[in-house]
């Protein structure tokens, strides 16, 4: 029975070759959109789920109260991991890594052949806690040893070629214009594309505190602290036990609050307001479902409409079945069939649709998406199929399977009010869909319109950005840098505007205790920055080589002036802590970080120093300075690769 429909449907198509193809391509085309948006989905959904104890592992977050605001930070003192385990019974393991801004970088070499690679500042029981199995180690972990390193297999293969027995070889690492030799302990499998955590090698924490005498005191926020709960316990209950925790080691931390997040909702769950979670890109997940969706069902419309269009050039062949002894139920499955049939000739169509444009939607989303033919996957494939086909198909085989042989034989269609509704019904909703799509597509194009054009209140045209891998000779550096024919200017910061990091509170301007509680964006910048960048400043002048410049001179911008009620700030000197800080100058607001957060007030640390290079370049001279600049990088830092970022040329 199967066979002569496949048989009869194979025979419609090459009747009717000009329906078949529309339908082949609109069914083709958005299975191919609904397959790339699932992948995507798919690997969304999936980010740290791999981790064997992932249903007990947590992150630890803290949320900081002040005046404006409370603030969301996930980085922690690196002592809270270890008090953790040791107080809290529910507890059954706790460790941490190093902050991104904490996290080692440096070029790795043995025998003629160097790499640069990044890494994690980790505790002891790092492998314990995380899933990243360990493919060969010395036996006694490499833990035990601050002059150890474990390193991934991608790491291993580029510096040695082989992954195997690397174990017990010892490399060099130059960091800071220093070098230091580090035998490898262990080799671990490289981390997935679908983990947030991506680092090519791990040290022990133990270096970092040593390198920083601040790092290991509970005023030190200086890692990201992880727990692992004992399967019994109540992690709701459990979040509030640990909510003042911190409070009881230090009275600097009376007005933090720790709570805790499950660490594989982090990624989707990202976003934070008032302490509390409060969504993320799970809103982008939900709406490129539901976009999915409305694709698939659009295609399935289409599908229907052009059936019900031709059900007139069928009606004698139902009305001859009919005669013959042709049962409804009959009719119903060769036109489900037909349908299901075409579903599976677009789903191969789809495929290779999506493997043709799979690479530039990876580009895209910055993904490594591919096809991973596992059962659940080609499962999930052939029920979007069968349910593409199902849907395509019902309406046009239970509408035109009713007719009887009299109206079928003579062409007349009876429509009822129900079938003409539902018909235009169908036309009106896809048309709908096309339309808030046409108008999506408009929004998008005009919002990134706006980023591109939007007044930052900086000046971004030609900038390049590049980072030294140390600060030595900074001042001998940044002068070839504008030697430099076609360089307008140069200057020198710490992390660049568009991170967003750095905060600071302690401030005192009235003298009151009060003061002392806000927060303020603190970048930290070197000379000739401001003018580098293009910023206006509307009162007093900008850090320079001709005064003696610390961190005791400080820039606010004009929302922090507000804020403080200062009419004319320029000169007062203004409590830190034991210390008095003089501003220097007020500059006008710009967006430091995501244009999604509003101008916040802000004050400009100065610093005689600075890893992150900020160039101005004459329009046109591209081609001239960059490869000057690499010249001048190689001579002082002849280990590194020359990694250049344009802010927007």
């Amino acid at each position: 029975m199967w066979k002569h429909n496949i048989k009869l449907a194979f025979r419609n198509f090459k009747k009717n070759r000009t329906s078949f193809l529309i339908n082949l391509v609109g069914l083709s085309t958005g299975l191919a959109c609904t397959l790339l948006i699932y992948l995507w989905v798919s690997d969304e959904v999936n980010v740290d789920k791999f981790h064997q104890k992932e249903d007990r592992l947590f992150q630890v977050l803290q949320a900081r109260q002040f005046p404006q605001k409370i603030a969301t930070w996930e980085i922690t003192p690196i002592l809270l991991a270890n008090a953790l385990e040791q107080d809290l019974p529910e507890i059954k393991a706790a460790t941490n890594i190093s902050s991104k801004e904490e996290s080692p970088k440096g070029a790795f070499s043995f025998k003629d052949k160097s790499v640069i690679a990044e890494g994690l500042y980790a505790s002891e029981n790092f492998f314990e806690v995380f899933t990243f199995p360990i493919k060969e180690s010395d036996g006694q972990f490499f833990f035990k040893d601050k002059n150890s390193i474990a390193v991934s297999e991608s790491f291993a293969q580029k510096l040695f070629s082989t992954t195997k027995n690397v174990v017990g070889k010892t490399i060099e690492c130059t960091r800071w214009q220093q070098k230091k030799s580090y035998r490898i302990a262990a080799v671990f499998k490289t981390p997935p594309s679908n983990s947030t955590l991506q680092f090519d090698f791990v040290w022990n924490m133990q270096l970092l505190v040593d390198e920083d005498e601040h790092s290991g005191k509970w005023n030190g926020d200086y890692a990201k602290t992880f727990l692992v709960l004992k399967p019994d316990v109540n992690a709701e209950k459990f979040d509030k036990r640990l909510a003042s925790f911190m409070n009881t080691k230090t009275d600097e931390r009376k007005k933090s609050q720790l709570f805790m997040q499950q660490f594989s909702s982090k990624y989707l769950n990202g976003k934070y307001e008032n302490g509390k979670i409060a969504g993320g890109r799970i809103s982008y997940v939900w709406l490129f479902s539901i976009i999915a969706i409305f694709i698939l069902i659009i295609a399935c419309i289409n599908f229907m409409n052009l059936s019900t269009a031709q059900a007139s050039t069928k009606m004698k062949e139902i009305g001859v079945k009919k005669t013959i002894g042709a049962d409804r139920q009959t009719l119903i499955q060769q036109f489900l069939g037909e349908s299901i049939l075409m579903s599976f000739l677009s789903l191969s169509v789809a495929i290779l649709l999506v493997l043709t444009f799979l690479p530039t939607f990876n580009d895209i989303t910055s993904k490594v998406l591919k096809f991973n033919w596992s059962f659940n996957f080609v499962l999930t494939l052939f029920l979007i199929t069968l349910f593409t086909g199902l849907v395509s198909g019902s309406y046009s085989a239970f509408y035109l399977s009713k007719f009887k042989p009299s109206q079928a034989l003579n062409g007349k269609r009876i429509m009822s009010f129900g079938d003409q509704w539902i018909r235009k019904g169908l036309v009106v909703f896809q048309f709908s869909l096309s339309i808030i799509f046409i108008v999506g597509v408009l929004v998008v194009q005009q919002q990134m319109d706006f980023i591109q054009t939007k007044n930052l209140g900086y000046q971004r045209n030609n900038v390049l950005s590049f980072k030294r891998p140390s600060t030595n000779k900074s001042e001998t550096f940044l002068t070839e840098v504008k030697n430099v024919s076609g360089v307008m200017n140069a200057g020198r910061m710490w992390g660049n505007l568009l991170s967003g990091r750095g905060t600071q509170s302690g401030y005192s301007w009235r003298g009151q205790e009060e003061d002392e509680k806000y927060s303020f964006k603190s970048p930290i910048i070197g000379f000739d920055v401001i003018e580098t960048m293009d910023m206006k400043i509307l009162a007093g002048r900008t850090p320079s080589s001709e005064y003696q410049e610390d961190f005791n001179k400080i820039l606010i911008n004009e929302s922090a002036r507000k804020m403080m009620e200062l009419e004319n700030p320029v000169g007062m000197n203004i409590g830190y802590g034991d210390t008095l800080r003089e501003i220097i100058g007020v500059v006008n607001d710009f967006n430091y970080g995501s244009m999604h957060h509003k101008i916040e007030p802000l004050i400009f640390r100065v610093t005689t120093r600075g890893n992150n290079i900020l160039v101005k370049i004459k329009s046109g001279e591209e081609k001239n300075v960059i490869p000057k600049l690499a010249e001048i990088f190689k001579n002082f830092h002849p280990s590194f690769p020359f990694e250049l970022s344009l802010i927007h040329i």
